[in-house]
């Protein structure tokens, strides 16, 4: 029986993974994670890679093979390992992280040296991100006209059954997961994250069913009140690949629902996942370089206290704040309210696009480096099909708007959970007994506003000028 490689990187799951299958068709195979330290995953990331991992490994040891851990870099490794066991093909998923393809190319080469296979098969994604090309064979830098096409042209694959035996090369040195200490402990500030979710890809079919009952068929209505449970929370399970994309869309596609509007919205969300993604692999320093090349002379401001207090989720902004603390403790922040801090912070407070990234890199469960650099670019207005320079929202209004009963505010700002529904989303402007009938007293039990909201859209206003036209 020929012996094959199964590289896991993101698609930690059994079903559904090409992969997966491809090897076990020809004969037997060795699961191998490697732990590489050029990912530079954030705290997040790391927690929920151990409980997933360790998830992954209890799901093989059922099926009779071990999920082999390896620390180090992913070309020694994989080259080793392939060598050692006398490997004809290594087969991986696709990647689209400027790191991973980097280190493809290496692999492959390293393999094709020693006469070792390279296969890599479409598994995080829709599409390989070179297929979808214009009518011009150009690249797309607009999301709408990108959807239709992937509408057009996305057929989800059928179901890959997980195995119930895993045939494995056998007993293979593998590192201990606790050694690589991936979870907090002092502090232990995974609480909440534990609270909240079940990494792993039986955690993931639960989430979805329960998904698909719940949510689906309101989801165009709900999806924008952090209030409700109204998303589907997928997205980390989407990111580590504990579930297909194909998965994911055949089970929204096939419900029967009254309302095709929540089926059809949801399936553009995951689009947008994959507008991402493209852009990603046609721009590799989508995380750090401004896809419109006159925001390089835009006037951001070193603003460290800023910054900090936007981090921590004390700008005396409440939607704003509560946002932040949820990002904290849940590592996860409901859609609508990323993009109202995230405009909370480059706009009204100036501060680089750039830090908020690196900032939501590190906190979020689903850091993806496409959504989270793609997503950043385009409320800074400098990234494909962005948001135009004036378009500044204002929190207060948004709060009102999408969180009008409080629930949100009141769940992660609890100092102000007294307060009337009116007096919510801009305790400074509520009278004193108002307040103190609450316990509030601002400056000490809740912070004042860091900056005037006028005054601080008036100011990005003027800096957005500074760069030209083209800023819209």
């Amino acid at each position: 029986m020929a012996k094959s490689i199964v590289w896991l990187r993101n698609d930690l799951r059994l079903a559904d993974n090409p992969a997966l299958a491809a090897g076990l068709d020809a004969g037997e195979v060795v699961l191998v994670f490697v732990l590489d330290p050029a990912a530079g995953w954030g705290g997040a990331s790391l927690w929920w890679l151990h409980h997933s991992l360790a998830a992954l490994a209890r799901d093989c040891a059922a099926r009779g093979a071990e999920l082999v851990l390896r620390r180090g870099d992913s070309v020694a490794v994989i080259e080793e390992l392939a060598g050692s066991i006398g490997a004809a093909t290594v087969h991986a998923g696709r990647a689209h992280e400027p790191w991973l393809r980097r280190v493809d190319r290496d692999v492959a080469a390293a393999l094709k040296a020693r006469g070792i296979g390279f296969q890599r098969h479409r598994s995080a994604l829709m599409f390989g991100p070179e297929q979808i090309r214009t009518k011009s064979d150009g690249v797309y830098g607009v999301y709408t006209p990108f959807s239709r096409a992937c509408f057009e042209a996305f057929a989800p694959r059928g179901p890959i059954a997980p195995p119930a035996r895993i045939a494995s090369v056998g007993a293979i040195a593998s590192d201990a997961l606790e050694d690589w200490q991936l979870l907090p402990r002092a502090p232990d500030w995974a609480g909440g994250l534990r609270d909240t979710w079940q990494p792993g890809e039986a955690g993931a079919q639960q989430r979805l069913a329960h998904f698909l009952h719940e949510g689906l068929e309101d989801y165009d209505r709900r999806r924008n009140l952090p209030g409700e449970t109204g998303t589907s929370m997928l997205s980390p399970h989407l990111h580590w690949g504990e579930i297909a994309i194909d998965a994911v869309w055949r089970a929204a596609d096939t419900v029967a629902a009254r309302r095709a509007d929540g089926k059809h919205i949801f399936l553009k969300e995951l689009i947008w996942r994959e507008f991402a993604a493209y852009l990603l692999w046609h721009n590799e320093t989508l995380d750090a370089v401004p896809m419109k090349d006159q925001f390089a002379a835009m006037p951001w401001r070193d603003a460290p206290d800023d910054l900090r207090a936007w981090q921590r989720g004390v700008t005396g902004i409440p939607i704003v704040d509560a946002g932040m603390r949820q990002l904290w403790q849940t590592g996860w922040m409901h859609n609508r309210v990323r993009m109202i801090t995230a405009s909370f912070l480059v706009k009204h407070l100036l501060v680089p696009w750039q830090a908020g990234e690196a900032w939501f890199w590190d906190c979020l469960v689903d850091a993806d480096a496409a959504s989270n650099a793609a997503s950043w670019q385009w409320v800074a207005g400098c990234g494909a099909d962005a948001a135009p320079y004036f378009r500044i929202f204002n929190p207060v209004l948004q709060g009102e708007k999408f969180d009008p009963d409080g629930a949100y505010v009141r769940r992660f700002v609890p100092e102000l959970a007294r307060l009337p529904d009116r007096a919510l989303h801009a305790p400074w402007e509520a009278p004193e007994p108002v307040l103190r009938g609450a316990g509030v007293m601002l400056g000490k039990t809740y912070p004042r506003p860091i900056i005037d909201l006028k005054a601080g859209r008036e100011r990005a206003l003027a800096a957005f000028k500074t760069i030209g036209k083209s800023a819209a």
